[in-house]
């Protein structure tokens, strides 16, 4: 017998009982239900078709339905569904963190396991502030991550979130995470190797005023999420590893987003040529198929905890969970047999190009990001790049383009941390007809959406 609710039976139940991510509690009854996913697309409970611009979120890079990834999950249930990295190990963790370990850049070779990218953000937090006791310099508890800048939502990553009204409502937090500059290009005074090193000095600006002795580590991702994909101007990386060396502070490449392909790279530090201290990733580590995070840290870390026996104080029941390890370990090799990093490093500049065809739109001013991963930022006057005001911005985004997007077929994220932005992340499996698909839909929508609520003010 067939016991599954029909569509309306369980939209009635998710206003009753269910309460998602970053929503208002009365929407949930009308949120839109997805059923099914494959390849580039993901069909919700009418049978109707949607490109998934942003690959789920930031995450399903090898795409929806893959068999062999659902295969390796279903054997290794079968094998040994769970036991948790407490004392013991189990096989698929440590192949898992072997292969991580050849894959990462320099001599990142020791792997903590998470099961998201906030857990691997907090774990990092800790392990720098632990990491500094024990080579005895205990004053040593700030970190520093740039404005606007979304690192997750356990109170540690949300104290380094440098979204002022996110963090808001949950206030005091964890003391000593401070915000520098963002690298963004579009609105800055300097360009090129003068932004690079004006950022980069903000950075040291914040380390001398604190104190070197205080400040534990940086907080960077490769491209910078939230505010709009902020991608590193040229020589940026290279300064703040200079500046971090010269003070003794950890780096830390949070690569969440980034990692796995998203860039073009299995790890995007290696796009822009530094090795940071840790790597914190998740998303892209199993495309989504099963929750797992990790912390990739450095041999020069780990040794005074080898050296002293200190153990690190730090654990989660669910970190480094056998299936995780199963379907990220099947995840890697097919990002590598269908050379999804090649992939994208071969058809990001089409994916630009497509994009850029929107400037000819008053709507449009500016087309920013790397890999498979761009921002559109929306203006008033592309000339003088008048932005909208949040009257404004609150009707452009969550009044038309949001639900218009969604209703001509297409999944994006519209972003109004800082100036009104929409983020593309589509699948790593995603080309050129995806890509113009993509393109048609976003310049009939900004068209529309200039109609009614620029043109008709």
């Amino acid at each position: 017998m067939d016991t599954r609710m029909d569509p309306k039976q369980l939209q009635e139940l998710a206003g009753k009982h269910l309460w998602i991510c970053f929503s208002e509690l009365s929407g949930v009854r009308n949120s839109p239900m997805i059923v099914r996913g494959e390849g580039c697309y993901v069909y919700d409970s009418n049978g109707k078709r949607y490109l998934d611009g942003l690959a789920g979120l930031f995450l399903s890079n090898v795409g929806h339905g893959r068999g062999e990834l659902a295969d390796a999950a279903h054997e290794q249930m079968n094998e040994l569904h769970f036991f948790p990295l407490w004392t013991f190990t189990h096989p698929k963790a440590i192949e898992l963190a072997a292969r991580l370990g050849e894959l990462a850049p320099g001599d990142l070779n020791r792997v903590f396991f998470t099961t998201g990218g906030g857990e691997a953000v907090e774990t990092a937090w800790k392990l720098a502030k632990q990491y500094f006791r024990a080579i005895g310099q205990p004053g040593r508890y700030k970190v520093i991550s740039r404005q606007l800048a979304y690192h997750g939502t356990t109170l540690g990553a949300l104290a380094i979130t440098g979204y002022e009204s996110m963090r808001a409502p949950y206030e005091p937090l964890p003391g000593g995470a401070l915000h520098a500059r963002t690298t963004d290009a579009y609105r800055a005074e300097e360009e090129g190797e003068a932004l690079s090193e004006a950022c980069a000095q903000d950075i040291e600006r914040i380390i001398l005023e604190e104190g070197p002795e205080t400040v534990a580590a940086v907080f960077l991702e490769p491209v910078q999420n939230s505010g709009g994909c902020f991608p590193a101007p040229p020589g940026y990386f290279r300064r703040v590893r200079e500046i971090c060396d010269r003070h003794g502070v950890l780096l830390v490449s949070d690569e969440v987003i980034c990692a796995f392909g998203r860039l073009g790279h299995v790890f995007a530090c290696d796009r822009y040529d530094y090795i940071p201290d840790m790597i914190t990733c998740a998303k892209g580590l199993t495309s989504g198929y099963v929750p797992l995070g990790a912390t990739i840290v450095s041999d020069r870390m780990a040794r005074p905890f080898l050296e002293s026996g200190t153990t690190f104080m730090h654990g989660m029941t669910y970190g480094g969970h056998p299936v995780g390890c199963a379907v990220g370990l099947a995840n890697i090799e097919l990002i590598e047999k269908e050379d999804l990093c090649g992939r994208v490093r071969e058809y990001e500049a089409d994916f630009r190009a497509q994009l850029e065809t929107l400037y000819d739109l008053p709507i449009v001013g500016d087309v920013r990001g790397e890999g498979y991963f761009y921002g559109i930022e929306l203006v008033k006057d592309q000339e003088t790049k008048q932005a909208f005001s949040e009257e404004e911005c609150n009707r452009l985004l969550g009044d038309f383009l949001s639900p218009r997007l969604f209703e001509l077929g297409l999944i994006c994220r519209v972003d109004d941390k800082g100036e009104p932005v929409v983020q593309l992340s589509p699948p790593l499996t995603a080309g050129p007809e995806e890509f113009r698909e993509i393109t048609g839909i976003l310049r009939q929508a900004f068209n529309e959406a200039w109609e009614m609520i620029v043109a008709g003010d």
